[in-house]
């Protein structure tokens, strides 16, 4: 399917060249002087490639269409994931350097969306908002209110992000995953 450039996002799946690249970074760039472009840095399916490409604002590029099937998360053993398919019950495993920025997020049970392409998984979605617990941060102090000020906390995953100085260990939070930023108090 063809898009506008300026409509990549972060996790989708480009095909350039007969290769498939899925997009980890998005900027919009527009210089004082010429034509506006979408500066993409993209790390390709198949290797460990990587890759920064400007599009033309106007340029048009092929996004692959992929099928989304509902999983749920089963467990982690020995750096591969198991998820199992909610329709027909079957299971499938996915590497650790598949799983690079999801499985900060992931807590057994929780039901997430692979994306496939030729039954092939090509990508994992998460939902947008998790709920996870604080195991460790830095205690409140007394007076101090929700400012611009945050400090670090790490989550049940092991995942860390910034949080309101306020919240105390064992506070359950929603975080955005696709920001990974703190949300509210859950």
């Amino acid at each position: 399917m063809h898009i506008n450039a300026t409509s990549i996002r972060a996790g989708m799946i480009l095909e350039m060249n007969g290769d498939l690249w899925r997009v980890a970074k998005t900027q919009h760039v527009t210089p004082g002087k010429g034509v506006a472009c979408m500066q993409v840095e993209m790390r390709k399916v198949e290797g460990n490639t990587k890759t920064n490409k400007r599009f033309n604002s106007t340029e048009k590029v092929d996004r692959v269409t992929l099928t989304q099937r509902k999983m749920q998360y089963l467990y982690e053993a020995d750096g591969e994931y198991h998820f199992m398919d909610l329709e027909n019950y079957d299971q499938i495993s996915l590497g650790e350097d598949f799983m690079t920025e999801a499985k900060a997020y992931l807590l057994p049970e929780m039901e997430v969306v692979v994306e496939m392409h030729d039954e092939r998984p090509l990508n994992v979605q998460l939902p947008k908002i998790v709920v996870l617990n604080v195991v460790e941060c830095d205690a409140s102090i007394k007076g101090q209110s929700a400012t611009g000020s945050y400090k670090p906390a790490i989550l049940e995953t092991g995942a860390t992000i910034n949080v309101p100085p306020y919240l105390e260990s064992g506070t359950k939070i929603k975080v955005n995953t696709e920001t990974k930023e703190y949300v509210e108090r859950a």
